[in-house]
């Protein structure tokens, strides 16, 4: 779901660039604000720098934790980033040998399941499309009379599926029309205003249409806290985005994978195929993750990320559009089998054909005791009743005791706006929040973006697991957890539920009612020892 829409028109994850520079983000968030703690700092961060300071006063050192970043791809040479990138010291730079006998030619870093000889996948088509077309091809031509008694179950469904895709495809359009209209009045502006788009011009600009009157009315708020040319620029990448969804969405979708990456889309027993080339044509989203988790402490640049002895472990199978669930059980897969104990797992999508292969991997990984961290998705739904994939909750009932599923939360010290209106949420499935809102961390070209989703508060809670794990090897991935659900900071007051246009209690969006906090894990470890 690595997915970059202007907010306020299809989505809630929005970036805004800045250099290289420590300064305050311009939505006045406190800088570093997710390392805050609340007995401290009044701030629902994750406590990360009083959990350094208990732990330094302990006289604690830690192990390196590896973490692998399941995305969309981690520019590698970031200065905040790029002495935390995990080396496969068993493998050779560049000698196009398969060193270490992995399977992974040159992984120096990780490996991309997203690329072939000389090409990478950067669009995708959604699930649901690849589903429909899947489908359509095997019922093409037969009528509802000629479907054969075996096959009238998969017709059904089939039926239910292509009404999904249409009404889904119908959405995708009407937003780009949206998008295209915003487009014509900011260029409308422009044009009376000598080529200048701004908060002052769009005021004194005189609408032409009801139209566009509705939308002046709409960029008043977004223009106070979004400089006009990051709005201009949002509009145009939300646009390309849609456009490239839809046009994914009328293509056959396996076909142009196979030529780029070399693989057989449907073949789940494929595991050695993709490239070293890790980066990827958008490594935006993976990069931002990367910092929030383990950007290098006190260098005095940028930021400061929650763990100091994580390494990133890059492994690129987040495109543009839906992960194929091939990629994501074979990046579960590569990264336990080259050292990660903690994965951070940022996406999600609300179909899954071949659920058995992702379910086989993550219990793969906790057989051999390694913790996934997933993010609760963007779209104010409540869990309980509709779950994302992947998901911890496996085909035969059994709950994966090494999986944690995390909310968004922000600065507000309001009680009501604390959690993110865009977060989903779930009282029996997801397990806490953590900071997700307006989040300063690492981009590509050496840069750093504010950004917000559940993307952000994944990474967060992955930090806090990679922590313990460093300065507590003792603990198994399923003590971790625990260890996280019990010492969150448990939150009295009344919240607004996402989506449900109501007050109500923590308990009724998440299983702990509260926050996770590293300094109060490491505080309750340190008594207990």
């Amino acid at each position: 779901m690595n997915k970059r829409i202007l907010i306020c028109l299809c989505s809630s994850l929005v970036f805004t660039s800045f250099a290289q520079k420590k300064e305050e983000t311009p939505n006045h968030a406190p800088l570093n604000w997710y390392l805050n703690d609340p007995k401290a700092d009044g701030i629902y961060g994750v406590g990360a720098e009083r959990a350094y300071e208990l732990l330094n006063a302990a006289g604690k050192k830690p192990k390196q934790v590896i973490v692998a970043v399941i995305d969309s791809g981690v520019e590698t040479d970031h200065p905040d980033l790029k002495d935390v990138i995990w080396v496969n010291e068993d493998e050779i730079p560049g000698n196009g040998i398969d060193d270490d006998k992995n399977g992974y030619v040159d992984d120096v870093h990780g490996w991309s399941f997203l690329g072939g000889a000389t090409q990478d996948i950067n669009n995708e088509a959604s699930e649901l499309s690849r589903m429909y077309h899947n489908e359509s091809a095997y019922f093409n031509g037969k009528s509802a009379s000629s479907i054969s008694d075996s096959d009238k179950t998969r017709y059904e469904a089939y039926l239910k599926l292509k009404k999904s895709f249409e009404d889904d495809l119908k959405s995708s359009q009407q937003q780009l029309a949206s998008m295209k209209a915003f487009d014509s009045y900011v260029q409308n502006v422009k044009t009376a205003s000598n080529g200048e788009f701004s908060k002052k011009t769009s005021a004194d600009y005189t609408p032409i249409s009801d139209q566009e009157k509705r939308i002046q009315n709409r960029l008043k708020a977004i223009l106070i806290a979004m400089p006009a040319a990051t709005l201009e620029s949002e509009i145009h990448h939300a646009m390309e985005s849609v456009e490239g969804s839809i046009k994914m969405s009328t293509v056959n979708a396996d076909s142009i994978r196979a030529i780029v990456v070399g693989d057989h889309p449907n073949d789940l027993t494929e595991k050695y195929y993709g490239c070293n080339r890790y980066e990827g044509p958008d490594a935006m989203h993976g990069t931002h993750v990367s910092g929030i988790i383990a950007a290098s402490r006190g260098n005095g640049i940028g930021i400061d990320g929650i763990a100091n002895c994580a390494r990133i472990m890059v492994v690129r199978a987040v495109p543009n559009g839906d992960e194929r669930d091939k990629d994501v059980a074979n990046a579960i897969y590569y990264a336990v089998d080259n050292g990660a104990t903690v994965i951070n797992m940022s996406f999600g999508k609300y179909y899954t054909p071949n659920k058995e292969a992702v379910d086989a991997a993550i219990r793969y990984a906790e057989s051999k005791d390694v913790l996934l961290v997933h993010a609760a998705g963007n779209d104010a739904k409540n869990k309980d009743v509709e779950d994302s994939y992947p998901t911890r909750i496996l085909n035969d009932g059994k709950w994966a005791s090494n999986w944690i599923d995390v909310g968004a939360s922000s600065s507000s010290k309001k009680g009501k706006t604390i959690l993110a209106d865009f977060s989903n949420y779930g009282a029996k499935s997801v397990d806490f929040f953590a900071p997700g809102v307006d989040i300063y961390s690492t981009v590509p070209d050496a840069k750093y973006e504010d950004a917000s989703g559940t993307s952000m508060a994944c990474p967060a809670t992955a930090g806090v697991a990679a922590l313990i794990r460093g300065y507590f090897p003792e603990l198994t991935a399923a003590q971790v957890r625990e260890l996280l659900m019990n010492t969150s900071v448990k939150y009295k007051k009344s919240v607004q539920i996402p989506s449900a246009k109501k007050s109500g209690k923590m308990t009724e969006t998440c299983i702990t009612g509260g926050f996770v906090n590293a300094a109060e894990a490491v505080e309750f470890l340190l008594n207990k020892k």
